[in-house]
């Protein structure tokens, strides 16, 4: 009785058997990323004296995690907890379209944080004159321009092609390459336009992250009280690493499909999508004791 024009989600390929222990685990994480992220953007939102442009970068990064996970995690519970598989074209395309969108904005913010954290170490005298207010928004809505121009032609690529079909998405969510292989019509130039924008875009932050993570460490090697920035460029590069890998690893794994099964290739995207949500308010803001102060002030 389903509607012939609807996508069916499968959920994760090859584990459907474990429907109650990956909503457990999907379920744990959204509430962990929300109430993390949540409260990051109350204390943010609350406190005067949180107002500097690391400060702005980080609201603006908890926002985000918010709705990634919020675009993805209810619809994944829904399907592997009450079996409601089926999203309709308008919301399943909307859905691809914010993911995809929220993921390179985020990449952006990451890039801008990490550029950050180099003027605040290596030109510490500077940083207010170049991260100032006006700075820091022009950032965000360069991340934001640079996001939207990227996706919105793959999205009227993917919308354009005709599904005659089964319309079973062998995904837990509406992914780009998971919705395309099922179109009556070749995929091939949204599948490289998918795999250039992406690889341009990733590949462009990447190495700008590194660059500016490389400088800092050759700075503060150079004192001899270096041991705090240490720890903290190590634990921003591990859940840099983390966002990245596995999102890397997903996409070209589902370009050159063979050397990874689809269950893995799905529960990497999944990891990518919903695991650095969880750990970016732990590593980037409650680690700050200005933050965490403040946190305590307003509980």
């Amino acid at each position: 009785n389903r509607s012939s024009s609807s996508f069916i989600l499968v959920g994760v390929p090859g584990l459907e058997a474990f429907p109650t222990c990956l909503g457990i685990l999907f379920c744990s994480a959204y509430v962990l990323a929300v109430v993390g992220n949540g409260a990051v953007l109350l204390v943010l939102g609350l406190d005067q004296a949180l107002q500097a442009p690391s400060h702005r970068l980080l609201a603006m990064l908890a926002l985000i995690d918010v709705l990634m996970v919020t675009s993805v995690v209810p619809k994944m519970l829904s399907v592997l907890w009450l079996g409601s598989a089926e999203i309709g074209p308008p919301a399943c395309f909307v859905q691809m379209f914010l993911v995809h969108t929220l993921t390179a904005v985020e990449s952006g913010v990451l890039l801008a944080m990490a550029a950050d954290r180099y003027v605040a170490v290596c030109h510490p005298l500077r940083y207010h004159s170049v991260l100032g207010g006006p700075t820091v928004t022009r950032v965000g809505l360069a991340a934001v321009l640079r996001a939207v121009l990227a996706m919105v032609p793959l999205s009227g690529l993917v919308t354009a092609l005709p599904y005659c079909g089964p319309r079973v998405v062998p995904h837990s969510y509406c992914e780009h390459m998971a919705v395309a292989s099922l179109a009556c019509a070749s995929p091939r130039p949204s599948r490289l336009y998918s795999l250039a924008g992406s690889s341009l875009i990733v590949g462009t932050d990447v190495t700008l992250i590194t660059v500016s993570y490389g400088m800092i460490l050759r700075a503060v090697l150079a004192k001899e009280s270096c041991r705090k920035a240490l720890s903290t460029c190590g634990c921003h590069l591990s859940v840099v690493l983390l966002y990245y890998v596995p999102g890397i690893v997903s996409i070209y794994c589902q370009h050159f499909s063979g050397a990874v099964s689809v269950s893995t290739q799905v529960l990497l995207a999944d990891l990518y999508l919903t695991l650095p949500a969880v750990l970016n308010p732990l590593v980037y803001s409650l680690r700050s004791r200005q933050i965490r102060t403040a946190l305590l002030r307003v509980l």
